[in-house]
């Protein structure tokens, strides 16, 4: 069945430190599910060779971006490496009303904006790391950086770590298909709350299990987790 006919659409934020895998399973997930898009930005870097307006970034210069933060037009916005990068309003909003979701690949800071500005429609999902041993592995295989810029990353990543707290859900991602099922399980569940059809079925009773069991007050035990992780760093 599909949801969009009974429901406005929900916000889905993946957060995590980089290499932990959020990138990989957000792919799974657009690729499983018609009914989630992956949020567009908007940026005032320079369009790079195979980049499509619209697909991969909506590309604007400077004072294009700056009206549109003094007439509110961004859900979250941040600087990044010298340039503006922004979540457009309109769009996502079309989408809601539309009953589709969509999926929103953030730091903390960026959620913590969207969740400002749009509370109700957000769902907040953080991925940890299965621990800092593997985290630094994955950021030497994908980035083929130098020790120091790894170093530099996985302080950034520690930090990003400190936030796990202000998501309604946390798992650890150590497998990527376990993962993608969690959140296809959280994604059920927060569908449901958003119509008005209650009669779910074995399936979805399987998935509130699970997506009840990922809720971060369901799992006291992350807190000694997450500390262990930033012993280890």
């Amino acid at each position: 069945m599909n949801d969009a006919d009974s429901r406005r659409g929900l916000m889905l934020i993946l957060s995590s430190p980089s290499g932990a895998g959020k990138s990989t399973i957000s792919r799974e997930l657009l690729a499983r599910d018609r009914d989630i898009a992956l949020s567009v930005s908007a940026t005032t870097r320079p369009q790079r060779p195979g980049e499509v307006e619209g697909r991969d970034y909506f590309f604007l210069d400077p004072d294009a971006f700056e009206a549109m933060i003094s007439e509110g037009n961004f859900l979250e916005h941040a600087q990044v490496f010298g340039n503006r990068y922004g979540t457009p309003r309109g769009p996502v909003e079309e989408a809601l009303k539309a009953g589709t979701d969509v999926l929103f690949d953030v730091d903390w800071q960026g959620a913590r904006q969207l969740k400002e500005n749009a509370g109700d429609d957000v769902v907040g999902v953080f991925i940890l790391p299965p621990s800092t041993a593997e985290l630094e592995t994955r950021l030497h295989k994908r980035a083929q950086d130098s020790d120091e810029v790894v170093r530099r990353r996985m302080s950034m990543a520690m930090d990003e770590i400190s936030h796990w707290n202000e998501y309604e859900y946390v798992f650890v991602n150590r497998k990527v298909d376990e993962s993608v099922a969690n959140v296809q399980a959280i994604l059920a569940v927060e569908r449901r709350k958003r119509r008005s059809c209650r009669n779910l079925g074995p399936a979805q009773d399987e998935a509130a299990t699970v997506a009840e069991s990922l809720k971060r007050e369901n799992q006291p035990e992350l807190q000694a987790f997450v500390a262990a992780l930033g012993e280890d760093s």
